[in-house]
């Protein structure tokens, strides 16, 4: 993660100017309370463990159907009345599912 989202995660009123990736290139704007190199360090590897536990989701999104396609599928198991774990809505998903584990 970068330095200004970890600083905004601390603080979203911040106002600061970040040089690059250098810690000690922060100009604080207007009043905004410094913040620790410490304090952004330690946000900064939190935010970058929350974005990588949520890599399953980043994986499957464009493998997924559409959302019309999704309803429609949905609405058909409905209508034949197999809205269960052999229906396509179903089974289509879950396949995805399986493909990019939730870890």
């Amino acid at each position: 993660m970068d330095i200004c989202s970890a600083i905004l995660a601390i603080n979203p009123d911040a106002q600061v100017v970040v040089n690059g990736e250098n810690l000690d290139q922060i100009t604080w704007h207007k009043g905004t309370p410094v913040i620790s190199k410490a304090d952004i360090e330690a946000k900064m590897a939190e935010l970058e463990i929350a974005y990588d536990a949520k890599n399953y989701q980043r994986q499957r999104e464009p493998e997924y159907p559409a959302i019309s396609d999704q309803l429609d599928m949905l609405w058909h198991a409905i209508d034949d009345g197999t809205l269960d774990k052999t229906s396509d809505f179903y089974t289509s998903l879950k396949a995805i599912k399986d493909k990019y584990l939730k870890t």
